[in-house]
């Protein structure tokens, strides 16, 4: 339905009813005593007054809060809306190709950047813990041998990396900033690892047989580490 507008209602003692926009959400103070209805009659009369409200805010928002940093998140070009809110906490979604995060007043005084570089390892954290698992055991049904063991952690200059003589993998979580598919080449190469600690023809042998495509992920990769 076009311009419904959405409220949050308030009960006071006073025997006056105010509205507010704040922060481009309608607040309404309304005397204990008021009904739904009455509230809603309040509303419509006032409906126009509310949309310029709104759309003012909206503009200083689009001016002051959004901007085009654009991060990666499992291959997709993700634009990242920033504003502040009455918060006691930062918040982060994802919504299709948006990134959605909601700062604390408070944070208006700090670095923007270095807040939103935690954020988004956050995200990169989150997002590795629920799809890393499901890459690495495809990977291990294909291959029919898996590491020890595999951990999920920032390392220095590397996405992963395979220690052959301990049996186990390392995966940066910034990984997730790459597509599933990229993501599984990285994984299967460190797997090779497992068995050949050089890049000898058997390594080559495993990748190559397990990779679809596996000159178009040499290309892909070429400026990564791993």
């Amino acid at each position: 339905m076009k311009n419904v507008i959405s409220y949050t209602v308030n009960k006071n003692y006073n025997n006056e009813l105010y509205l507010s926009v704040q922060n481009g959400e309608v607040v309404v103070s309304a005397p204990w005593y008021y009904t739904g209805n009455q509230i809603q009659n309040v509303i419509e009369e006032k409906k126009k007054w509310i949309l310029n409200k709104i759309e003012e805010y909206q503009k200083n928002y689009e001016k002051e809060y959004i901007r085009n940093e654009v991060v990666k998140l499992l291959g997709e070009d993700c634009k990242v809306k920033i504003n502040y809110k009455n918060l006691k906490k930062p918040t982060l979604t994802v919504e299709g190709k948006n990134i959605k995060i909601c700062l604390p007043n408070k944070y208006k005084k700090l670095n923007r950047d270095e807040i939103l570089e935690k954020l988004i390892e956050k995200l990169y954290d989150l997002v590795a813990n629920q799809e890393i698992e499901i890459i690495m055991e495809k990977i291990r049904k294909q291959l029919g041998f898996a590491p020890e063991d595999y951990e999920i952690k920032r390392i220095k200059n590397k996405i992963a990396s395979c220690d052959s003589d301990k049996k186990i993998i390392t995966i940066n979580p910034d990984i997730v900033q790459y597509s599933k598919e990229t993501i599984e080449y990285i994984l299967t190469h460190e797997f090779a690892h497992l068995k050949y600690k050089t890049h000898s023809a058997g390594f080559e042998n495993i990748v190559k047989r397990n990779i679809k495509n596996y000159d178009v992920y040499v290309q892909i990769c070429k400026n990564i580490k791993f």
